[in-house]
């Protein structure tokens, strides 16, 4: 039952074939790879982001950590 239920938002084949069209409709072939690039280079720069935000904070937990054997 709740198997049914985590599959609700998620759009099927015949969805993904007519959201397809309409963004070669709406932007065109050519478009469409300039669109492609521009959405790598941001996923890109949030993966690098995210990997320094977790890079200071482990090193924020490594000086508490030390803070802590000091006391």
């Amino acid at each position: 039952m709740f198997s049914n239920l985590v599959l609700v938002g998620m759009p099927g084949g015949w969805e993904l074939i007519i959201i397809i069209l309409i963004v070669v409709l709406l932007f065109g072939g050519r478009k469409i790879p300039e669109l492609m690039k521009g959405l790598g280079q941001g996923m890109k720069e949030f993966k690098k982001a995210r990997n320094e935000a977790d890079s200071e904070s482990d090193e924020d937990e490594g000086d508490d950590k030390k803070e802590l054997k000091n006391d």
